[in-house]
């Protein structure tokens, strides 16, 4: 293909596409055939989409196309993606040390090598902890410990904090550095493999042996480390590749998620690698819708997905002066989307967003589908091969829309897209199951027609006078009046209510200079009309920005803590 970024030609060798067999997969997912003994996502899955681009059955298409939206750009076959991954792991192996069933600590941005490394620890049986670059030198510090990881992998932003903490590491062997230039005690990733050798045998590894660490927080308490199989995530997503992201052979995905998630791991590598279509990324440190809605505009991405935070800053412009040509197919996850957002995207784009709602610990449990009605504020139906039911403290199934614990239920066997445990920490392996069912921590309800809806986080949930009050139907809420581009609901003390509800709200421009006052007393009137009239914010402060985190999950942890102290 032509290096130029919008050659037709893209889409017309398409054309030639043939796809691995699937059906197997999507047999596993469904339970009809068994897991088998050994799998290596680099070696059954990415090496035959390389021998398909040999034989000339797969065009030479990008397996990864990069932007950095400054003029460079980095496209990788499947054959390219191949050889390189090779000569990282035996970077890996050699002047790393690293041996199977090591772990290393892998935090980088959006940058080709983020993929690169992570086809190259599947590759080496090495286990690889991602973390998203935002953590501090204490984060740093807790992961290294907490996982005895032997390597660190990062770039020079965040070297000054690893050399803080790392003598308090006593595992910590190896520090590899992704940088044009030298540092010491680092050793530098792109002159290592500028000169280590393409020839690297994959190691045979069991599907049920650790491939990938996530790190996943909670409201109390250190974050747990969630482990995964080489199968889980890897084979997991068979189904929902095709179901929720709708996966086509001409297709070019961009998920946004940030590279410490596990979204990035579903949406970003497995799904999308696992049917051979393309990858695309563009390195953007920080959101700009400005340069989000060009990009849509001048590559010919066809599905999109974005946390909700994202379409809610998006349908403040003007979306109608930005064609999507190629663009087909939207996808949200990671906390719930309001309505109202959804409404306003199909009005200015002609386009639906489809929700999905998933967990670090068991991928997909929810999802909009291609083809089905979208029930706006629902997260859909439940994703096979999960049983999805609401359940009381007890165990037993709620009827059809009464509020409960959203739970999967656990058949004969734990399903093999679960991840296989909490890693050294057996009283919270042991507590988020009930009787046949894993506990997913989040309430919520199931309609008539088997529609989930979110009510909030089991810690999320606001108590006051009596009435549960779940945050995101306020902040729906909120976010209809034209004042309001953002907001973030908690509980906050209340010396009668015992708690009361409390909105931080970014104002949109327009409004700012208004009376706080009068506009408070605006946009709580607003909320009794709109929603239960108990759920209105007795207390509101008016922000410039939320905190910056990857969901509103966290978001509303940060500001309770504000409210409440540290629990």
């Amino acid at each position: 293909i032509d290096n130029h970024p919008h050659h037709p030609a893209l889409h017309i060798l398409y054309n030639r596409f043939t796809s691995l067999d699937l059906s197997q997969y999507e047999a596993i997912n469904r339970g009809d055939k068994e897991v088998p003994e050994y799998f290596n996502f680099a070696s059954d899955v990415l090496d035959q989409w390389s021998k398909a681009e040999k034989d000339g059955s797969r065009a030479s298409n990008p397996a990864l196309w990069w932007i950095d939206g400054k003029g460079k750009e980095v496209r990788w076959s499947f054959e390219e993606l191949g050889v390189l991954s090779r000569k990282a792991a035996n970077v890996l192996s050699g002047p790393c040390g690293l041996q199977r069933g090591d772990r290393v600590v892998l935090i980088l941005p959006r940058v080709p090598e983020w993929w690169l490394l992570n086809v190259a620890c599947i590759r080496s049986g090495i286990v690889f902890l991602p973390g998203t670059p935002q953590l501090t030198a204490k984060d740093i510090q807790y992961r290294l410990q907490v996982s005895q990881a032997k390597c660190i992998i990062t770039h020079d932003t965040l070297t000054p904090a690893v050399d803080s903490i790392s003598s308090s590491c006593p595992f910590l062997k190896t520090k590899l550095l992704l940088s044009e230039g030298r540092r010491g005690g680092w050793l530098n990733f792109k002159e290592l493999l500028d000169v280590a050798p393409s020839d690297h045998s994959c190691v045979k590894t069991k599907s049920d042996e650790p491939m990938t660490i996530y790190f996943t927080s909670g409201t109390t308490g250190s974050p747990k480390m969630a482990e995964h199989s080489q199968s889980s995530l890897a084979l997991g997503l068979a189904l929902s590749g095709r179901s929720w992201l709708d996966i086509r052979p001409s297709d070019i995905i961009w998920n946004m998620s940030d590279t410490g998630w596990v979204k990035a791991g579903l949406g970003s590598v497995f799904a999308p690698w696992l049917r051979g279509i393309t990858v695309f990324v563009h390195s953007m440190p920080q959101f700009e819708p400005r340069e989000f809605l060009n990009t849509l505009s001048q590559y010919p991405i066809t599905t999109v997905c974005s946390a909700p935070t994202a379409y809610r800053m998006l349908v403040q412009h003007d979306l109608t002066r930005y064609p999507f040509k190629s663009l087909r197919h939207c996808l949200t996850g990671g906390e719930p989307l309001n309505p109202e957002v959804m409404v306003q995207w199909k009005r200015q784009t002609g386009l639906d967003i489809y929700e999905g709602y998933g967990q670090t610990e068991v991928g997909i449990i929810s999802q909009n589908e291609k083809g089905k009605k979208i029930k706006p504020g629902s997260m859909g139906t439940p994703a096979p091969p999960y049983d999805v039911q609401i359940i009381d403290e007890n165990g037993n199934i709620l009827p059809r829309g009464e509020e409960g614990d959203i739970a999967i239920r656990i058949k004969s066997k734990r399903p093999f897209c679960f991840f296989s445990r909490y890693v050294d920490n057996p009283e919270k392996n042991a507590s988020v199951f009930r009787g046949n069912f894993y506990i997913t921590g989040d309430r919520g309800l199931m309609d008539e027609d088997g529609y989930l809806w979110f009510v909030g986080r089991s810690d999320d949930v606001i108590i006051s006078s009596g009435y549960r009050i779940g945050p995101f139907e306020v902040e729906s809420a909120l976010i209809e009046h034209p004042a309001v581009v953002e907001s973030a609901v908690v509980s906050s003390p209340d010396p009668v209510r015992g708690e009361v509800v409390k909105a931080f709200v970014v104002l949109s421009p327009s409004f700012a200079s208004h009376n706080p006052e009068k506009l408070t007393l605006e946009l709580q009137e607003h909320v009794k009309k709109v929603t239960a009239p108990y759920k209105y914010p007795r207390k509101m402060e008016f922000v410039q920005e939320l905190p910056k985190t990857i969901t509103g999950k966290i978001r509303r942890n940060v500001l309770r803590k504000k409210e409440w102290g540290p629990i």
